[in-house]
Parts: C-alpha cells; structure tokens; sequence
C-alpha cells in the first residue's frame, strides 16, 4: 500500500485517539487467527488499534512491517504497545451500503404554540386590573 500523505494520517490519528483496542497479540505472536481477526476488524471497521503485549519495540516495529505486508493495509501510528492500523473499505461494500434502503424519515411536526404572552400593566394598574395602591406593600430590608 502506498504510504499515507502526513495531513491524511494526522486525521486517522485524531480519528483513532477515542477508539479501543479491538486485537490482541499475545506471547504466541502473530498467529494466523490473529491475522484473521485483524483482517476482519480492518474489513469491518477500516481503522483498528491493535495492543502488542510483546515488550521489546524491535520485535514490535517488526510486527507492525508483517500485519501491513499480510493485509496490504497502512501503518498510522505506533505508540507504545498499541498500533493503529488503516485500510480503505472495497469500493463493493460502499456501493452496497448506499444500494441498502434509508431509515424511514420522522415526519415533519408542526412547531410547538408560542408560550401564552403576559399581561402588561396598563397605566398605575397590576396586571389583574386592580389599581397598585390597593396592592399591599412590599418591605425591604430587615424588619
């Protein structure tokens, strides 16, 4: 696979900081299940952290170089244990999903009534219509 342009990858990398590992690769190494199962994940989810228990990084880098040589997929990002790998979904499944039907729409729904307006005051009177002299007073202050 070609390798990534660096704007491309800074995307994946935003895109793949809130994701979880989905792979393991334990003390066995990269077994054919665990290519399998790296396999589907990419298929399924085109970008995949895999977690390498492994804790040398030479052997690590060289995990990295063997996934990408097997499942023609890109290196995004190695931090540590974890890999972030990408691989674009066939250009088949993507016609599929917008073959697939839509959800059905909600209707459209009127707009609720405005909030019923307030009375105004109209010239010395409460809203009720009693003059405001009749409205006993309000104390302020302590006492």
């Amino acid at each position: 696979m070609e390798p990534l342009l660096p704007a491309f990858r800074r995307e994946l990398r935003a895109r793949a900081h809130h994701l979880h590992p989905v792979v393991s690769i334990g003390h066995h190494g990269l077994t054919s299940s665990v290519l399998h199962e790296t396999d589907v994940a990419l298929s399924a989810h085109e970008l995949v952290k895999v977690r390498v228990l492994a804790d040398d990084r030479d052997e690590r880098e060289a995990l990295l170089t063997r996934i990408c040589a097997a499942l023609d997929c890109a290196p995004v990002q190695q931090i540590g244990k974890l890999l972030v790998l990408w691989r674009p979904r066939p250009k088949d499944e993507e016609a599929a999903k917008e073959k697939r039907s839509p959800r059905p729409r909600k209707t459209a729904r009127t707009p609720p009534a405005p909030p019923p307006t307030r009375r105004r005051s109209v010239a010395g009177k409460a809203p009720s219509g009693v003059p405001r002299a009749a409205l006993p007073r309000r104390r302020r202050g302590p006492g």
